[in-house]
């Protein structure tokens, strides 16, 4: 993957204050990025097989300052691989560290407004495995996207509850820590969805 490709998709998903930053990351240590349609149970991820070019993917319809988040989220991972190889917990303590030294930069009001700075503030002296297990600072982040303001969430709708999500419909089950099992009413297959999920055509089931 050539620097121009990935500087393109920079351009287009992160604030502009922060495309330089993000680019030297990839420059740093290469790899190959690519957007993804929107994906049921998480916002990005990391890949690293032998003999094979690491591979970071994001979901193409995040608002631009998730969007940054999860791509530095997702290169502390590739940081943390090239230094300590499979061995390293993947969300551990070297990952942590990784993550909040990388994220450092970025802390000021150029990349983030307030209130949502401060979040991302606390928020990063003990990150977790997922933003969304931070629920004010999920929160923040709806609050800046404008396609979030009327959303209903998966959480919100009682167990047992039909709801659409994606093109296809779920019945939702039971909670399993920041994930619901979810049934596909078509196939009958399971799904662990996110708790924070925005959902759609809630057929809401008797409490």
């Amino acid at each position: 993957m050539d620097f121009k490709k990935v500087e393109t998709i920079l351009t287009m998903h992160v604030p502009a204050s922060a495309v330089s930053y993000c680019l030297s990351l990839w420059t740093d240590f290469p790899f190959d990025f690519k957007l993804r349609r929107n994906r049921l149970s998480k916002v990005g991820d990391f890949t690293c097989r032998s003999g094979k070019t690491p591979q970071i993917t994001i979901n193409h319809n995040l608002h631009p300052f998730l969007f940054l988040m999860t791509y530095v989220h997702e290169v502390a991972h590739l940081r943390v691989h090239q230094k300590h190889g499979f061995s390293a917990e993947g969300h551990g303590q070297e990952w942590k560290t990784t993550f909040q030294d990388l994220m450092a930069p970025l802390l000021t009001n150029e990349n983030f407004p307030e209130p949502l700075l401060a979040g991302v503030i606390k928020h990063m002296v003990s990150p977790k495995a997922s933003s969304f297990t931070d629920g004010d600072l999920t929160q923040l982040f709806r609050d800046q996207d404008e396609r979030e303001k009327s959303t209903i969430l998966l959480s919100q709708i009682p167990e047992g509850s039909v709801f659409h999500l994606h093109g296809r419909w779920f019945k939702k089950g039971k909670l399993k820590r920041t994930r619901v099992l979810c049934n596909e009413v078509k196939t009958r297959r399971q799904y662990l969805v996110s708790a924070d999920a925005p959902i759609s055509n809630a057929q809401l089931a008797l409490l």
